[in-house]
This record gives C-alpha cells, sequence and structure tokens, in this order.
C-alpha cells in the first residue's frame, strides 16, 4: 500500500503561518521580528508530523517473521579516499566498471519506490559517500520524497566539514562519523593516509550546525584501541555526541579468536570502574545500540553488540550495493539484483514482486554467520606470501567455509586485519604481518634457512674518526648542511627468540593482551618516526616511507622482524630503520613476558643501506 499524501484541504488549513515541504509535513515560515528556528527543531517538527499522518506499513517490506523493514542503506559508491589496513591494500583495489554501477537516475528510483511502500530511513554509505561528485544533489532529490522522515550519511569524516553546510541545506537530518581513534599517529597507521585532524573537523562543524546527536563509531580492537575507552567517553562531558563502541569481529583466517574481540561488557566494565554512576538509556524500537549516559554529561555511549547479544529480531534494514543488489541480511550472502530488472524494462509492480520475494526469503537471524563461531573455516592464504594473495575487489565477496559468511561491497562486514591472516606451508603455519602492501613485496621468514645470502655492494668507505665528537673529544652533532640531498634507503632486522610456550600463544593469537605482531608492528613505525627524539645525535628525518614485516620462524620459535625506512635528504635513515626493528623487538617482549621472562632479542643489525656520500651497504 502506498504511503499516503497529505490533502490538499490539510494544507489549506495550515496555510496562514506554514510552508509545505515535500514530504507533506509542516515547516515554520520565518516571520519578521522572530527568531528562526533551528535545524534540529525543524527536522524534530518534521518527524513529528509524518509519525502522526504514517500510511499502513506495506506487505511487501515485512518478512514471513512479521519484522518491519522501514530502513534502507543505499552505497552510492565502492570507491574511498582511506585506505584502512583491515580494508584494503595502499594501492586500492580493482573496481566495478562504471557501467555495472547504478546511475543516480537508477539510485532514485528505487528509493522512490522503497519510500512509497513505507522506508522511512535511507542512510547513504560507501565506500565513502563524500567522494561521489553529485551526493549533495542525491540527498537533495532524496528530500523530496513523501513518507521519508530521515536521511544519513555514513562518512570516514574526511570531506565532511567542507560538505556539510550544502548538505544540510539539501536535507541531510543525521550523521555517523567513523573513528577507531584519537592518536594521530595511530589514525595515521590504521588508514595509510593524514586526515585525523580533518575528521575532527568535521565533527565540530556538525555540533555547530546543531546535529545532535552526532554520531561517532568507534570499532573496539583489542591491542590496538580498547586503552581508548575513557578517552572516548570522556568526549561525550561538552560534546553532544553519541559515542557508539562496536564489538569488533576478529576473524584469523582459520580460526576465531575471542580473545581479541573486546565484549560489550568487558568495555561497560571498563567505563563503571570510571563512571559508576553511568545509567542505561530506554533502548528505541529496531535500535541496534545499547545507550548509555553519565550524568551530567551532554552525550551518550552505545554499544553495538553484533557479537556478544545479536539484534536478528528486531531487524529492520536492507540495503542496496553500488553495484544494485538487494541484500536482506547484512551477514548472508544472497543478493537479487535490483540493477538487472531495472534495466530489462521491469515494472514498478515487477520490482516490487522481486523485493517481496527477497524479504521474504530473509532468515529469522544470521546463521550462516553465527555457525562460523562453532566452525572452522579453511585458511585464506597470506597476503604476504612468495605468490602475494591480492583483493581482487571487495565487490567479489570474498568467501569461506561454504560461503557461511561473506565479505561484501560497501557493507559493513568483519574488520578483520587481512595482514593478521595465516598462510599454510608444507613444514608450518606461520603468521605474517606488514606495515605496507608493495606489489613487488616478498618477505620471507627472517631465520638463516630462509634467507638468501646478501652480497656485498662494494666496499664501505670508513672514517678516520667517529663522526659524532668534536676535536676535543666531546659529544657533537654532525653538520649535515653541506650535504647533497639524496635518496636514502635502509633496512634493519631483528630476532625474538620466544621459547615453545610464547611461541605457540603468539603462533595462535592467544596472548591475553591481545595480537603480537600487530601491536609490534605500530610500535617499530612509530618508533622510525621518533629516532631524533630516542638518540640525542640524530638529525631529525623527513620519512617519505616506513615498512615493517613481522614474521614466525617456528623452527626457532621466533619472531624475525624486518624494518625499512626512506627518505630524500643530506643524512641516512639507517638509525631509523634500526630503531624500527629494536622498539618492534621490545614490543614483542613486553606482550609475551607474562609467559616467560627467558625470552631473548638479538641479532638486531643492518641489513642495507643505499645512498649518501660513503657508498651502499650490503651485508653479507
Amino acid at each position: 500500500m502506498a504511503a499516503r499524501p497529505v490533502s490538499r484541504m490539510l494544507q489549506r488549513v495550515l496555510r496562514s503561518g506554514l510552508r509545505s515541504c515535500s514530504s507533506g509535513a509542516p515547516v515554520t515560515q520565518h516571520r519578521p521580528g522572530e527568531p528562526p528556528q533551528t535545524a534540529a527543531e525543524e527536522l524534530s517538527r518534521r518527524r513529528e508530523f509524518l509519525r502522526e499522518h504514517a500510511a499502513p506499513f506495506s506487505a511487501f517490506l515485512t518478512d514471513s517473521f512479521g519484522r518491519q523493514h522501514s530502513y534502507l542503506r543505499i552505497s552510492l559508491t565502492e570507491k574511498c579516499n582511506l585506505r584502512c589496513q583491515y580494508c584494503m591494500p595502499e594501492e586500492g583495489v580493482p573496481l566495478t566498471p562504471k557501467a555495472d554501477l547504478l546511475t543516480t537516475e537508477e539510485i532514485l528510483t528505487l528509493a522512490r519506490l522503497f519510500v512509497k511502500e513505507g522506508i522511512d530511513k535511507i542512510r547513504l554509505t560507501g565506500g565513502e559517500p563524500l567522494i561521489r561528485p553529485d551526493v549533495v544533489d542525491i540527498v537533495a532529490r532524496l528530500h523530496q520524497l513523501e513518507g521519508l522522515r530521515t536521511i544519513g550519511i555514513t562518512t570516514n569524516g574526511i570531506n565532511l566539514a567542507r560538505l556539510l553546510p550544502q548538505l544540510q541545506k539539501a536535507g541531510l537530518s543525521a550523521i555517523n562519523i567513523s573513528l577507531d581513534t584519537l592518536v594521530p599517529a595511530k589514525f595515521e597507521f590504521i588508514v595509510r593516509r593524514k586526515g585525523f585532524h580533518k575528521v575532527m573537523e568535521g565533527i565540530h562543524k556538525a555540533i555547530e550546525l546543531g546535529y545532535s546527536p552526532v554520531k561517532v563509531n568507534c570499532v573496539v580492537m583489542r591491542g590496538l584501541n580498547e586503552d581508548e575507552l575513557l578517552d572516548f567517553a570522556a568526549l561525550t562531558e561538552g560534546l553532544p555526541l553519541d559515542v557508539r563502541f562496536i564489538e569488533y569481529m576478529p576473524f584469523d583466517g582459520n580460526r576465531w579468536n575471542f580473545k581479541k574481540m573486546v565484549s560489550y561488557k568487558e568495555m561497560l566494565d571498563t567505563l563503571r570502574q570510571q563512571w559508576p554512576e553511568l545509567e542505561k538509556l530506554p533502548e528505541e524500537e529496531s535500535s541496534t545500540a545499547k545507550a548509555f549516559k553519565i550524568p551530567g554529561f551532554r552525550g551518550q555511549l552505545s554499544f553495538i553488540t553484533s557479537m556478544s547479544e545479536h539484534f536478528c529480531g528486531t531487524c529492520n534494514r536492507l540495503r542496496i550495493t553500488a553495484d544494485g543488489n538487494l541484500k536482506v541480511c547484512l551477514f548472508g550472502n544472497s543478493e537479487v539484483s535490483l540493477r538487472d530488472h531495472l534495466r530489462a524494462g521491469a515494472s514498478e509492480e515487477e520490482l516490487r514482486r522481486v523485493i517481496g520475494a527477497a524479504v521474504g526469503r530473509k532468515k529469522r537471524q544470521h546463521a550462516e554467520f553465527l555457525l562460523l563461531l562453532q566452525d572452522s573455516p579453511p585458511a585464506i592464504p597470506s597476503i604476504f606470501s612468495q605468490d602475494p594473495f591480492r583483493v581482487q575487489g571487495i565487490r567479489h565477496r570474498v568467501s569461506f567455509s561454504n560461503q557461511k559468511a561473506t565479505l561484501w561491497e560497501g557493507g559493513w562486514f568483519p574488520r578483520t586485519p587481512l595482514l593478521a591472516q595465516w598462510r599454510l606451508r608444507s613444514s608450518c603455519p606461520q603468521r605474517h604481518y606488514s606495515s605496507h602492501l608493495d606489489s613487488d613485496a616478498n618477505p620471507k621468514c627472517l631465520s638463516a634457512v630462509a634467507q638468501a645470502p646478501a652480497t656485498p655492494s662494494g666496499p664501505l668507505p670508513t672514517a678516520d674518526q667517529l663522526t659524532h665528537v668534536d676535536t676535543e673529544g666531546r659529544a657533537a652533532m654532525v653538520d649535515v648542511g653541506g650535504k647533497p640531498d639524496t635518496e636514502r634507503v635502509a633496512v634493519a632486522s631483528a630476532v625474538v627468540l620466544l621459547g615453545s610456550a610464547a611461541f605457540k600463544l603468539v603462533q595462535e593469537n592467544q596472548l591475553k593482551k591481545g595480537d603480537a605482531l600487530a601491536v609490534a608492528q605500530l610500535a617499530g613505525v612509530q618508533a622510525a618516526k621518533l629516532t631524533s627524539q630516542l638518540i640525542p645525535l640524530c638529525h631529525h628525518v623527513a620519512l617519505s616511507h616506513v615498512q615493517v614485516w613481522l614474521e614466525l620462524d617456528a623452527t626457532r620459535h621466533a619472531v624475525g622482524i624486518r624494518a625499512s625506512c626512506r627518505a630524500r635528504g643530506p643524512t641516512g635513515v639507517e638509525m631509523e630503520a634500526l630503531t624500527a626493528a629494536a622498539m618492534a623487538a621490545l614490543t614483542v617482549y613486553d606482550m609475551c613476558k607474562a609467559v616467560s621472562r627467558d625470552i631473548v632479542l638479538g641479532e638486531i643489525k643492518l641489513l642495507s643501506k643505499t645512498g649518501g656520500q660513503r657508498g651502499d651497504f650490503q651485508r653479507t
């Protein structure tokens, strides 16, 4: 049944001080001498009117379990302006040909049909929706649909401050911003791009323009950002934010590892230790979030319990992917191409039948996904093997274990660092970790067996005296002002001998502190950038690239570490590479010391360096 429009008579009754918006909801006309309504007041008034004049819900959007689907998520693009470690390689992924993506008119045609049948909330997603050139126009045209109460967007926030004033005028009413850390260096490590301050600027611009609450989505990952829970919560003291902590779905190649997941109850306990007065708020109908508030704070906290307490029973969501597929369950692998039906000339009634049949097949809960909690799917090859597994595009739905779970384009998917997956070789399983993906990357175990012997590129000229002391033997920094700028590259290595017990826990990613390889990798990258602050006579170097690999060597019960640094300047970067390798080794020790103190750090050495007046070096 189509949504009932507001009658002309009702509009005439509302005539004198009101004008009608496209949905039929009254919008107050500003009168001279009276203060104008804020955007929030206007949106609230519109929603209240639509609630009072809502039509009966469409049968074809109601599934066999009585769930009424009133919320549609539309992916506007597969593209993204970030390269998150858990999502894609640094060079990006192959994209669907433009001709196979939904056009703007096709998006609006489908949106119009869904809204006519009962959808009252649409959220625009990606990829990153704000990089689509016509996103403002799409919002404006959606705003004209009668019966649509809410137009939201989920964004990484990079372009938000610039576009939000236009989006608000077009009719955008809700904002979700993804932000997994409040530490700028960690942000840059996770997304492989700068932009932390742009995201924060976007959050404050949303507050300035009257959006309340501004939702901030934070996926909590043990060993990476669970130590920031209190910092995120503290943001709500003075800002009207809804900080939403999302349970991470930790898939480590061939087994589920709950120790990497920080559960809702654990997060709640951590917060209550700091704020024991934390109070629970009433849950909204069909909400995926459990909401809490710290008394006296402006904002609130929410928890998305997708792992520990699923919310399938009240699910009211549907999704359309950027290439036009309808997904009735975000965790399912069943899809119907609405694009193909549209382009084949299907009538509105035929589209209703196709959509209704898909909704009717929706299961009570995402059983295929939950089965993964009991079954271990086959291992996925490591992207750091000698023949690297390359992600061919999220749209290709990488499936495993008889398609029991799926990654899909533009949607919520298990945010697992693909970098931490397993490689099963004939001899033993090995975990690999790298801070960077490169087309020519070919890391190997740093054991004596795995490495080919290095060959020297020529004799290294030696200095007649120490360079960091003056003529009187006092410490002094070398003056590099007269040296030419050249491309400098250095590679260093280290080995951590763990012993069998600690090695097994690292190999299976079962350490109580979390993923030792992931944390050590991050520490190595950060340390390289801070070398001049740690070693007094080192010059500050503007690094153009830092790369850290960690691999397990089962024959020695060891972690092999290799660090590479690159810069263009008058001085070398071997100290940065050595610092990165040493700090990564120290971090592995710190992560494992509760298991064993019989851990040995060694073999910290420079493997190679290029550039500079003294020539190149390659360790034999």
